[in-house]
């Protein structure tokens, strides 16, 4: 799999970008996907993911994570059929949107590590960029199921309190 990394906030620490690396990595042998898939992963600050949050989905406060899956069709696109385009044509998934703010935030808020507030925004990201998600109950059971089943193989277990 290949991931492109970008850091808009030019804090971003290599190790930081290695878990991602790696916990992505690792759900997409996780969910058999093909060698050749592509993403990239921005790291961005609050005001940043506010402007992406404002102008994509109509909501103007930040978040921590978006996702912009290459698969999602709407009315006006054509379908992709990847399979007529060879096995060695790179399967793009899209682009997460991570914010570094809402991570250092919501680990503290949550008291876990930094790492595993990290690890599982990416992995939350990685899981809709494949399909996933969580607007019904019975979507969310499964998303949020398979995110811990990742996170926990991984090792990224949440910390009981």
């Amino acid at each position: 799999m290949e991931i492109d990394m970008f850091d808009e906030t030019n804090t971003v620490k290599e190790e930081h970008q290695k878990l991602v690396h790696d916990v992505v990595a690792f759900a997409s042998t996780f969910l058999e996907l093909p060698d050749n898939s592509e993403l990239s992963i921005t790291f961005v600050d609050n005001n940043r993911i506010q402007e992406i949050n404002r102008e994509y989905r109509d909501k103007d406060q930040p978040t921590d994570v978006i996702s912009f899956a290459m698969n999602d069709e709407t009315d006006d696109d054509l379908p992709i059929n990847f399979a007529s385009l060879g096995e060695d044509f790179p399967h793009n998934l899209g682009d997460i949107i991570i914010s570094v703010d809402k991570t250092a935030e919501q680990a503290e808020s949550f008291q876990h590590s930094f790492e595993r507030e990290l690890g599982f925004l990416a992995l939350h990201g990685f899981l809709h960029l494949n399909g996933y998600d969580h607007m019904e109950p019975e979507d969310e059971k499964e998303m949020f199921g398979l995110q811990k089943e990742i996170l926990d193989a991984y090792g990224l277990k949440r910390e009981e309190s």
